[in-house]
């Protein structure tokens, strides 16, 4: 027997039945009405983007204010001083952390301000460098507690302070002792430093210079080539 014709709760009331008796008090809405929707209020960054349900839509336009923003079952629609702006469908609800702008109309410069980035193409030229570093990184990442994606970030911008060989000499040591702490590893790279060539100071950097945006467009493109540099020429050489 389906469940809506079984009593239900201590009054036993068989749910269809109580359907079949509702049904005749109800009023049919007219056709014309709009379809339902729920309004949220959201702020416009300082870039035109709008958050709504982990992902970002672009407000067009220069105003930088509060916006109304109308979702429908399928589509959103965004209004400023009650003028609808801009209207986007809705993504599936496994599609997160990306951003949209309107069709016909060129992409957008700069990214929303609190979008989050993902490590895959650090992790991407990591495993690249060496077996060793890839081995390294399938120890640390299960580590519970890690916080992966700022892990992979930290680990390839210390990547590009030391020479390869340096960096895969210090993570296969970070194995060994089963090290993901990137204090140490830094630590673990001026050790062999100086029992080579010398200690190396670290430069002095703001610390929050990942955040600006001329290091997020910047950060992942190829390296100079210094290849010319491994072989010098002879002091006298001019």
């Amino acid at each position: 027997m389906r469940l809506e014709n079984r009593p239900q709760g201590k009054a036993g009331l068989i749910p269809a039945q109580a359907f079949e008796h509702e049904a005749g008090f109800l009023v049919r809405l007219p056709a014309h009405l709009p379809a339902p929707y729920r309004i949220h209020d959201r702020d416009t960054d300082q870039y035109g983007y709008i958050a709504f349900d982990a992902n970002y839509y672009w407000v067009p336009g220069t105003r930088r204010e509060t916006v109304k923003v109308l979702e429908y079952g399928g589509r959103l629609q965004i209004y400023q001083a009650r003028e609808c702006v801009a209207e986007y469908p809705l993504p599936g609800g496994d599609v997160k952390n990306q951003r949209f702008s309107p069709e016909g109309l060129p992409a957008p410069r700069h990214q929303p301000n609190n979008r989050k980035h993902s490590s895959q193409e650090e992790e991407k030229r990591l495993r690249a460098i060496a077996p060793a570093v890839a081995a390294y990184l399938d120890f640390a990442l299960p580590t519970p507690g890690l916080q992966g994606h700022q892990f992979v970030r930290r680990l390839f911008a210390l990547s590009r302070k030391m020479t390869p060989a340096l960096f895969i000499q210090t993570l296969e040591r970070a194995a060994k002792y089963h090290i993901t702490s990137l204090e140490t590893l830094a630590r673990i790279a001026l050790l062999y430093l100086s029992q080579g060539t010398g200690y190396l100071p670290w430069a002095e950097v703001h610390e929050h210079y990942q955040e600006r945006e001329a290091y997020q467009e910047g950060s992942l493109t190829e390296k100079p080539g210094l290849s010319i540099y491994e072989n010098p020429p002879p002091p006298d050489h001019e």
